[in-house]
């Protein structure tokens, strides 16, 4: 069954209420059990060939790499803003993943400021503290997700690759971090890094073998 397409209708509903700049944002990582948690805000402009423009526009996960990385630079140029925020992994083992995530959130809609409405995908967050509409599955259904998405999943890869040259034998460069089996081998042969958050490894780490730290 073909997934759905994203379209403007949120954002149209807010343009004609008066708000200007709609921002959708998505984040990326949250269940990585390696790296920080990557959020993008993206202000898309109210044109007539927007839909055509991004017409190739998805949610990320429903796009290869190199469908992403042909989009990213695409939507750079389009929007009228972008903003990027992350939380470590020491503010993930701190707070909670969920509290990270709103932080990295809060952070990319700092950068796009100022925001008249915010669309988000997932369910409404009282504590974002801003004029927000929550939207399930928001990555599929409304394009300026979905072109956040694209851009913090882009950001993130890179960034998970750039850590990767500095603690090789991971396969951040490909698994960008999420507890895939080639992962959990290097963690057993190699230990834990200062990138792996320790809360979502507690069961792992009463490992004998992660007892040989990097």
């Amino acid at each position: 069954m073909q997934k759905p397409l994203p379209t403007l209708t949120f954002e149209l509903d807010r343009w004609q209420a008066g708000a200007d700049r709609v921002a959708g944002i998505d984040e990326v990582g949250r269940g990585c059990i390696a790296g920080g948690v990557m959020a993008a805000a993206v202000i898309l402009p109210a044109t007539s060939t927007l839909l055509q423009d991004l017409g190739a526009v998805r949610d990320s996960k429903q796009l290869s790499r190199i469908q992403r990385q042909e989009l990213f630079p695409q939507i750079m140029t389009i929007a009228s803003a972008v903003g990027l925020g992350g939380a470590t992994v020491k503010e993930i083992d701190r707070l909670n993943i969920r509290q990270a995530t709103i932080l990295a959130m809060q952070r990319a809609l700092a950068q796009v400021q100022p925001v008249d409405w915010v669309l988000v995908d997932g369910l409404f967050l009282p504590e974002l503290g801003i004029p927000h509409q929550g939207i399930v599955k928001g990555d599929q259904h409304c394009l300026s997700i979905a072109a956040a998405s694209i851009v913090a999943k882009v950001k993130r890869d890179r960034v998970m690759a750039q850590i990767s040259q500095r603690f090789p034998g991971y396969g951040w460069e490909h698994n960008a971090g999420y507890g895939t089996a080639f992962h959990y081998r290097a963690l057993e042969r190699l230990g834990i890094t200062p990138h792996h958050r320790r809360s979502f490894l507690r069961s792992w780490l009463h490992h004998p073998a992660s007892q040989s730290p990097c």
